[in-house]
């Protein structure tokens, strides 16, 4: 089984390249962040048409998450409200951040992490308070389906030196600061680890680059779109890797499509 992750920066605008890239790619399952797009609105044919099955969960201009599956998903799930009481969520669940869904008895978790803006912000606090309540949603999914959790997407955290190109100064920068990574460690502590590490462990390999300043160009980037796994799954992952070639493209998404392969037979 083949599942990727992808932050698309637009759906509508990016479509003819995620089309073009499932084509080339075949995975079994999609998750897609940053779509920008009201559910309504999605364009949902050109997916069908390659035999996939989507769950959307979007609002308009901003945020927006969706799953493509190749199989009939057994469950659906959106934001953490489907998981815990409302009490606990609030209004996290105001911005569409969060889908999952069941398939081949492997739940599939797809996330778009607050960036956060800047340390110290409201958006910051609110990025922490957000990540606290992901952990406590992990950890109820966990209880219902320990072995087969994989937790992907954006989370807009470097979570080691190694993942950013130029780490020096970023203890106190945003998507790299100590309260973010710690945040990020609390969650992978409750039972995930990182499919990508398992089988890279140099430094240089990275998952986003700024638009600005030609940060592709000089592989001025971050890696921080993650693919986490239980660790049954994890020792059943055969292989993990960034594709740069859409980051290519002309006006492409600023971030690359994360693939993880599992030894797990598809019906």
């Amino acid at each position: 089984m083949k599942i990727a992750t992808w932050n698309v920066n637009s759906i509508r605008t990016r479509q003819a390249q995620v089309v073009d890239w499932l084509q080339d790619n075949q995975v079994d399952v999609l998750c897609l962040q940053e779509t920008k797009v009201i559910d309504a609105d999605f364009p949902r044919s050109p997916f069908a048409e390659l035999g996939y099955h989507l769950y959307i969960s979007g609002q308009k201009s901003y945020n927006g998450v969706a799953i493509l599956t190749r199989e009939v998903a057994q469950e659906v799930s959106i934001g953490f409200s489907s998981v815990l009481a409302a009490e606990e969520v609030g209004d996290l669940d105001e911005q569409k951040r969060v889908i999952a869904v069941v398939v081949e008895d492997i739940r599939i978790i797809n996330l778009y992490v607050p960036n956060g803006s800047c340390v110290g912000s409201d958006k910051y606090d609110y990025k922490l308070t957000w990540l606290k309540l992901l952990r406590q949603y992990i950890c109820s999914l966990l209880e219902q389906q320990p072995s087969g959790l994989c937790v992907c997407g954006d989370f807009n955290i470097a979570l080691e030196d190694r993942d950013i190109y130029n780490p020096k100064d970023k203890d106190n920068h945003i998507m790299a600061s100590v309260v973010e990574r710690q945040a990020l460690q609390d969650i992978l502590a409750v039972g995930l680890a990182d499919a990508f590490r398992k089988f890279t462990s140099e430094e240089g390999h990275f998952s986003w680059w700024d638009y600005r300043t030609r940060a592709f160009q000089g592989n001025r980037g971050w890696r921080i779109d993650h693919i986490y796994l239980t660790p049954e799954l994890y020792e059943l992952s055969t292989g993990c890797r960034i594709d740069v070639s859409p980051r290519k493209l002309t006006k492409p998404s600023d971030h690359a499509p994360v693939i993880v392969e599992l030894s797990i037979s598809n019906k």
